[in-house]
């Protein structure tokens, strides 16, 4: 192996010139000899596995002893005929088209009679099929030629039989010319030609086929005798249960057919039906034939066009590469090279490797300087068969800008492969991805043979905008982009600021509670509290090193990964610090050991991306550029007609030089952080302890666990649970410490996010924030992303949503708090404290007195009083950490940066608090820049407020308008006396928003000038029943438009009302019926009943979750019998699933279209991927689930994984959501168009998905944009458009693809695809006239 190697090595030197000394002679003849001795030991070793792990099963091969006793006598000649059909199939690819098989030449790699080691294939023209006697591959068994034979003979003999009965049949029934053909074709593409292809270029007929040898003739008659299947599929089923009968019963049916004219007419007519159907299929696939060149070489963003299934070796890869970045973070670069050979010395691991991983290693030897290893490493590439790309020209163009010895001759031959590669300097500088110093040493390389080389400025970037947006990014004359109320000094300061957050990782702020009166008691448990946690922080520091020692020690094979590089990626003390925080959070009903150990993993993940970007030098850079970026928000600078993305990227290519701001460090699959954190738990598990006469001398001294470790039941599911001691509980509850740690991505930010630029960077300014929210290890989103080209449409949306300053609203968080502090309200959804929790009853299960029914009902209480602490402890501590963190942003100015889920819904990063939470954080945030009312902006704020009641929603605007004036006392009363007053604001449907509103009219009402008052005050445009509204623009409907108020009208149509009035209908008839349920249930339909139900079903509730709903409807009306709750939710969901059916009609069609779509797609293998009309790929990524199992030394974890590319798709999950997830990316869409347009006009913006934001005065400008961006939406054909790229997607397939489906689903799913539902007439043009269409 050593000879080998220095001869490739050697020759690696001569070919690619990376080194600046060859030794050309004495090697020359050794390399060639030992190249071919090489070559064909890798071709052995490379063939053999793959000879072996692939499945080779050919039905001719016969089956074992035992197998073929389990088979029935009955169904021997059946098999014989599958087995020469499946031979057929698998040795050839018929080409069907229209009237011609085309035959292709055999597949290279060992299939069906084919062996792995067997000599090259020849065409088919040269190709028999073996004879009686002959061997048909090398691995099959022993089999008896004579019996293949006379099988194969009686089965001629039938299949002649059956043709001549076709011939009968054919000249009895008379049809035309063109149908006979049609039937041809059809009996051609039998469940039985799995591997055909349909299409429409060639016009000649089946029998010139049978040119070819004798074999073709016997395939004909097996096609024929398959024919007989897609005539009828029942007969199929009785010839698969009764071959030996097909003959004779047979023939007795078809004589009796003949003899029936009605069966001659059915057949005439399923000719007919067969006929047109392929006439279907034909033009179908000359439209695909006409278009799929276009929609290949087409740019256009709304066309594209990726599989983003990824590879099979996707997660090992990425566990290959953290691992190696972290060893070489780590500084174990030893690990790092003998992980990197024993990986790429096995065949079997060397497939799961590619260029990027070996470029790990190419940039270590490159900061060292030494040619050497990078020569080595290229090596190992060739011996891989994997191609240098950009970086492995970069590391080693960096080696040699780092030896001051090299010579130019060696650089030049470098640059001559890269041309040959096909790859250009300049490319290199725009597409690598620099570190620290790399870019110059590259670029010194370069200099000492082209002295006067710069990289070139590629200032333009190439941006085809979809239809959609042209004129907003090709006309930006009228454009009127906002400032910031910052001079530009201040936003640099904020910068400093968020920096230094950003920087430490975590943030300590007071806790709300702080400002209760410290008792003696709640003293002394701080205290204690301290010193237990000086003290946990020493023991586990030691345990940490200890098992750290014992990691590095232990004698693990190179290629295994070890958790060791990731324990040494931080201080230890870091380590420590996250197990301390962690055991301050958990609940006292304890934590999930798989959601606590995620959580710690990615506590360190975060730390080490901080880490990695501080290693990159990137800090300064970044502070340079943000630095010069505020001149873009600034109020005191000039006025640009940029949007942020396109000024950010303008400022990184000017300031290309030192390192590269986007990353390309791999993020740690999901198994990886979970082994971490469940490592760190155990460390927790097993060294942290505690006196446990602590709390109670008279106890026994001795030292007990704090956390403890049991099985728990989640469903049917046993699951790991980590739960504190009592005794830690009651020390943390009673303590009430005055502070909360946060990691700093929690927090909204203090200055303007960094604009999305691209996939992989945007948002924080140094912690890694995902561009979309994926389930945990879900990585084809991020693939799909990535081969998107043109995004910026999107970005640029969620640029401007995050660009909106906010500021808190002071005097109603300080009502807030002291409601909290006191004892909460769960009228005004403020949690209570612990304290108000019902105690747990305790009783001795044993006890004799007790009978059986009362242990159980006791139980029971237990259970349920358990289950209401644990959730009041929830709902408090979340509602302490929102009101703490406004609290600590009370003097602020914030921002909250955006990114989206896989449909396009946008989102806040911030996870606890932010304007998509509940009533209460949406009523303590106004926006931090305000505006003047203006004329109208009163009467928008008192619409607003009616509107926040829920008390007039069948009203009017000006009766809306009407009836807040008339309650103006009410409105100043709770302005002025919020909690003593006649507190009229308590009984709205959102109370907390109402009572914030009230103090804004207040203010206007009493300022001298109203419109000249400055309001900083949100208010709310609502989409009325959104999903539906989409539904009923995508078909026209009439009467769906006029029910969610797309249609004028002089009062709001409610849609949840009308359902209710159409089930009171059907009720009312029912019970007249006589239909008991019926006359139970009157007088208790109401909008409320239904409203969730109606809401939801355009989202794709089933029948059986409609039900739950009403259910929980009933179950909270009083009056309502409650033994009939089960049959009167049946009852009812049956009724409003009709009343919908009857009043969208329309919508129906489209949902059962896409449903069907989506079945069909998933059925054939395939997960349904569409694209926005703004260009954002999506993907459902529901796949049948796998079990990878986890083994730790605390238990065995079993990780249910829905999302791998790799299984087949859920059928079930994709039918149901692509309905609700298409029409949500639909309105994802209609809000960034929104966006976008309110930007360009200079209007503050932000939406909770249907619900849009603005300033009181320009409530009518973003009324005016948001209808036109609706019917811009819906005027572009998104229904053809869909139909395109999924006919384009799943059915535009190549005939090598077309082997592995079944033609006659392929022809199904063409036609499903195809058939588009057709519109009504409703004209989109009055949604601009509508006034309750957003109000």
């Amino acid at each position: 192996m050593s000879l080998l190697r220095v001869c490739a090595f050697a020759k690696c030197l001569n070919r690619r010139c990376l080194l600046e000394k060859c030794v050309r002679v004495c090697f020359v003849d050794c390399c060639q000899l030992c190249l071919t001795v090489r070559s064909g030991a890798v071709r052995r070793i490379s063939e053999t596995p793959l000879s072996l792990q692939r499945r080779n099963f050919s039905p001719i091969i016969p089956k074992t002893e035992d197998a073929k006793k389990r088979v029935l006598e009955q169904s021997q000649l059946l098999d014989v005929l599958e087995a020469r059909i499946q031979q057929l199939q698998c040795d050839v690819i018929l080409d069907v088209q229209h009237a011609k098989v085309q035959l292709l030449k055999t597949p290279t790699f060992g299939r069906g009679v084919s062996s792995g080691k067997g000599p090259k294939s020849t065409p088919w023209e040269k190709t028999n099929i073996p004879k009686s006697g002959q061997p048909v591959s090398k691995g099959a068994l022993k089999s008896q030629p004579s019996r293949w034979m006379e099988k194969l003979t009686r089965e001629k003999n039938k299949i002649k039989k059956q043709q001549h009965l076709q011939q009968k049949i054919q000249q009895n029934v008379k049809e035309k010319p063109t149908s006979k053909a049609n039937i041809t074709k059809s009996s051609l593409m039998g469940p039985g030609t799995a591997h055909k292809t349909i299409s429409v270029l060639a016009k000649k007929t089946i029998p010139s086929i049978k040119k070819s040898r004798g074999t073709l003739k016997l395939s004909d008659k097996i096609r024929a005798a398959v024919s007989l299947s897609v005539t009828s599929p029942d007969a199929a089923a009785e010839t698969a249960a009764k071959p030996q009968k097909v003959s004779k019963e047979k023939r007795k049916d078809y004589k009796n057919t003949l003899a029936s004219g009605e069966a001659l007419k059915q057949t005439d007519i399923d000719a007919q039906a067969r006929a047109k159907e392929m006439a279907e299929v034909e033009e179908l696939e000359k439209r695909l034939n006409q278009q799929v060149s276009q929609w290949t070489t087409s740019a256009n963003p709304e066309r594209l066009q990726v599989d983003s299934e990824g590879s099979a070796n996707g997660d090992i890869q990425l566990s290959i590469r953290s691992y190696l970045e972290a060893c070489v973070f780590a500084g174990d670069i030893d690990r790092a090279h003998r992980f990197l050979l024993s990986q790429h010395r096995v065949m079997s691991r060397r497939k799961q490797l590619h260029t990027g991983i070996y470029n790990i290693m190419m940039r270590v030897w490159a900061k060292k300087g030494s040619l050497n290893q990078i020569g080595r490493i290229f090596i190992l590439l060739e011996e891989a068969g994997l191609k240098p790309n950009m970086g492995s020209y970069c590391a080693a163009l960096e080696c040699m800008g780092r030896n001051p010895n090299c010579s130019q001759w060696v650089i030049t031959r470098c640059l001559s492969q890269m041309e040959e590669d096909g790859l250009s300097v300049d490319d290199l500088f725009s597409q690598c991805v620099f570190r620290q110093d790399e870019r110059d040493m590259v670029l010194k390389a370069l200099q000492i043979v082209k002295p006067n080389y710069q990289p070139s400025l590629n200032l333009t970037t190439s941006h085809c905008p979809p239809s959609l947006v042209q004129d907003f990014y090709t006309q930006r004359e009228d454009h009127h982009y906002p400032k910031l109320d910052f001079c530009q000094k201040e936003l640099q300061e904020c910068f400093m600021r968020q920096l230094k957050m950003e920087q430490a990782c975590t943030i300590t702020i007071t806790s709300v509670e702080a400002s209760k009166p410290v008792t003696e008691n709640m003293a002394k448990m701080r205290e204690l509290l301290v010193e237990q946690r000086t003290q946990w922080q020493k023991t586990l520091l030691q345990a940490l090193r200890e098992s750290k020692m014992i990691l590095a020690n232990t004698n693990i094979k190179d290629y295994r990964l070890n958790l060791c590089p990731y324990l040494c990626l931080l201080e230890d003390r870091e380590y420590i610090d996250i197990m301390i925080q962690s055991v301050s959070t958990l609940p006292p009903s304890g934590e999930s050991l798989k959601i606590l150990a995620r959580d710690l993993g990615n506590k360190v993940y975060t730390k080490y991306s901080v880490r990695q970007k501080h290693n990159n030098q990137i800090v300064e850079k970044l502070k340079n550029i943000y630095s010069a970026y505020t001149d873009l928000l600034a109020k005191d600078t000039k006025v640009y007609d940029v949007l942020p993305r396109e000024q950010w990227c303008k400022l990184e290519t000017e300031n290309s030089l030192g390192p590269t701001l986007q990353g390309d460090e791999a993020q740690w699959p999901y198994i990886v952080t979970l082994e971490l954190g469940t490592y760190m738990v155990d460390l927790m598990v097993k060294n942290l302890k505690i006196n446990s006469d602590i709390l109670n001398p008279a106890n026994d001294k001795k030292l007990i666990p704090i956390l403890y470790h049991m099985y728990t039941f989640r469903s049917t599911r046993q699951v790991g649970f980590i739960k504190p001691h009592p005794i830690l509980t009651q020390m943390q509850q009673e303590s009430m410490e005055t502070t909360l740690t946060f990691d700093s991505y929690v927090m909204p930010m203090l200055c303007p996010p960094v604009p999305w630029v691209s996939t992989k960077f945007g948002a924080y300014l140094l912690t890694p924030t995902k561009l979309m929210r994926t389930m945990e290890g879900a990585t084809q989103h991020e693939q799909l992303l990535e081969k998107c080209q043109n995004l910026h449409v999107v970005l640029d949306s969620l640029n401007q949503l995050g660009n909106c300053a906010w500021r808190i609203n002071k005097p109603l968080l300080d009502i807030i708090i002291s409601i909290f502090n006191d004892r909460g309200s769960e009228k005004l959804d403020i949690p209570p404290p612990l304290s108000e929790a019902p105690k747990i009853p305790h009783f001795n299960p044993h006890d004799p007195s007790y009978t059986a029914s009362e242990k159980a009902h006791m139980k029971r209480e237990v259970i349920n009083a358990k289950k209401k602490c644990s959730e009041m402890h929830s709902l408090r501590m979340d509602a302490l950490y929102k009101l703490s963190i406004a609290s600590h942003m009370r003097d602020e100015i914030f921002w909250f940066p955006h990114n989206m889920d896989f449909r396009g819904r946008t989102y806040p990063c911030p996870p606890y608090f932010n304007h998509l939470g509940s009533d209460v954080t949406r009523a303590i945030l106004l926006f931090a820049e305000g505006k003047p009312l203006g004329p109208k902006g009163l009467d928008w704020l008192k619409i607003h407020l009616v509107n926040l009641t829920g008390l007039k929603k069948r009203s009017s605007l000006q009766g809306r308008l009407e009836y807040a004036n008339s309650i103006m006392e009410d409105i100043l009363d709770s302005a002025d006396n919020p909690l003593n007053g006649k507190k009229w604001w308590m009984n709205a449907d959102e109370p907390w928003q109402v009572l914030a509103c009230c103090m804004e009219i207040a203010n206007a009402v009493r300022s001298p000038d109203p419109a000249s008052f400055i309001s900083h005050f949100p208010v709310h445009q609502d989409g009325s029943c959104n999903g539906l509204q989409h539904y009923a623009a995508l078909g026209r409907d009439v009467i769906g438009a006029t029910s969610v108020n797309l249609m004028p009208c002089d009062l709001p149509q409610d849609v949840y009302s009308g359902v209710a009035q159409q089930v009171e209908r059907f009720r009312a008839r029912d019970a007249e019926n006589g239909l008991k349920i019926a006359q139970v249930l009157e007088g208790f339909i109401s909008r409320k009943v239904v409203k969730q139900t109606v809401m939801t079903v355009v989202y794709g509730v089933t029948r059986y979750g409609g039900r739950l709903q009403i259910e929980k409807r009933l179950k909270e009306i009083d009056e309502f019998p409650k033994e009939h709750v089960w049959d009167a939710s049946h009852y009812l969901v049956r009724l409003v699933f009709s009343g919908l059916k009857e009043m969208f009609t329309g919508t129906r069609e489209i949902q059962d279209w896409l449903t069907e779509s989506a079945r069909l797609i998933s059925k054939s293998g395939r997960t349904v991927q569409w694209v926005t009309p703004l260009g954002l790929p999506v993907i459902q990524p529901y796949h049948r689930t796998r079990n990878q199992v986890l083994k730790s030394t605390m238990q065995i974890i079993n990780v249910q994984i829905s999302h791998d590319a790799r299984e087949r798709p859920d059928t079930v999950k994709q039918k149901n959501a692509f309905p609700p997830n298409f029409i949500h990316s639909l309105d994802s869409t209609h809000m960034m168009l929104t966006a976008l347009r309110c930007y360009g006009a200079g209007l503050t913006f932000v939406s909770v998905h249907d619900c849009f934001w603005t300033h009181a005065l320009t409530v009518d400008t973003m009324n005016k944009v948001c209808r036109e961006q609706f019917i811009a939406l819906h005027s572009q054909p998104i229904l053809q458009d869909l139909s395109n790229f999924l006919l384009q997607k799943y059915c535009a397939v190549l005939p090598g693809e077309m082997k592995n489906k079944k033609s006659m689903e392929y022809r199904r799913l063409m036609l499903v695809l195809a058939k588009v539902p057709q519109t009504g007439d409703f004209d989109l043009q009055q949604v601009k006239e509508s006034p309750y269409f957003f109000s």
